[in-house]
């Protein structure tokens, strides 16, 4: 499979775009993401027809909306803005996932700053004009902001529904047959029951009884209910659900000692004594001397390049 297409904001890869002529470059973004995605940098501000430096730019409140100003020169950037997002945004459809600069009027994800009319006050509720309409064009593309990124959980997850939502992509493209879609929930069933068991059964019975209708539709519903509930990052309960049913699947091979020092290892992670990676090395260990092919393929496993590590720090 081709390496998935991540948009970002400019500035985080380091192009001097910002209003200050600088940039806010993320090591993580602009290093190892950038050995895993393939990275298409977009400046909305830029790209409305501003330059840089530039004067700052706030939302404001003005009667019942929100526009996009620069209040020292009197000038409302709203119009522009929206022009340049039903220029650019459609040509995005390709994208897998979008990482945005925190805070920004334009690119930010939430409580980006709002003062209200009378510039006397504001409230930390709004979200950037540029990916609001991306998010509203795209609402399964998976988005984070750089400086969320910063937190273990959130970047997994991230990432994970970046590679999920490209396969996705692929499925979809490819005018799949029933076995193909099968295929696919077959891959993701583990991975789905960690971030979300009431989907995990629901889509489990979706797939396998709804053959008459068109595939179109079904690939519409699955594919929202299944990036959905990878939204929400899995929790140390769910996560030791799975590993439990995963060691299940051993339990005429390993003698005595290995059950329990696997429950142990499993436990100790639910406690938040070890990391993830504990209790899975010795459940691939124990594939690799005893081959489950039904397990072997879960993208569970492996929803991520290794070597990046991820889940040595949950």
């Amino acid at each position: 499979m081709s390496m998935p297409k991540v948009g970002v904001s400019a500035c985080i890869v380091g192009q001097e775009v910002r209003f200050d002529g600088g940039h806010k470059r993320s090591g993580f973004v602009d290093g190892p993401l950038r050995d895993i995605f393939d990275l298409r940098p977009l400046c909305p501000e830029l790209g409305m027809g501003m330059g840089t430096p530039r004067p700052t730019i706030r939302l404001r409140e003005i009667g019942e909306t929100v526009r996009l100003m620069d209040d020292k020169n009197g000038i409302d950037h709203t119009d522009a803005m929206e022009a340049f997002n039903q220029r650019a945004i459609p040509a995005l459809a390709n994208l897998s996932g979008y990482i945005v600069c925190a805070k920004s009027p334009s690119c930010g994800m939430e409580r980006v700053r709002i003062l209200n009319e009378g510039q006397t006050g504001s409230r930390r509720d709004g979200r950037g004009l540029f990916t609001e309409a991306l998010m509203n064009a795209y609402p399964l593309l998976p988005v984070e902001e750089d400086g969320r990124l910063n937190d273990p959980l959130l970047r997994e997850n991230f990432i994970t529904r970046v590679y999920v939502y490209h396969g996705l992509q692929a499925l979809i493209a490819s005018q799949p047959s029933e076995q193909q879609l099968l295929d696919f929930h077959r891959r993701h069933k583990l991975l789905l029951l960690a971030h979300h068991q009431t989907t995990y059964r629901e889509l489990g019975r979706y797939v396998a009884g709804t053959r008459e209708l068109p595939m179109e539709t079904r690939l519409s519903r699955y594919s929202h209910q299944l990036m959905t509930a990878l939204a929400k990052p899995a929790s140390r309960r769910n996560h030791t659900n799975v590993l439990q049913h995963i060691g299940g699947y051993f339990k005429r091979e390993m003698d005595r000692s290995e059950r329990q020092h696997l429950h142990e290892t499993i436990l100790a992670y639910r406690a938040g004594e070890l990391p993830l990676m504990a209790p899975l090395v010795l459940l691939q260990n124990l594939l690799k001397r005893y081959p489950k092919p039904y397990i072997q393929e879960q993208q569970y496993l492996s929803p991520h390049p290794q070597h990046l590590a991820l889940r040595y720090h949950l």
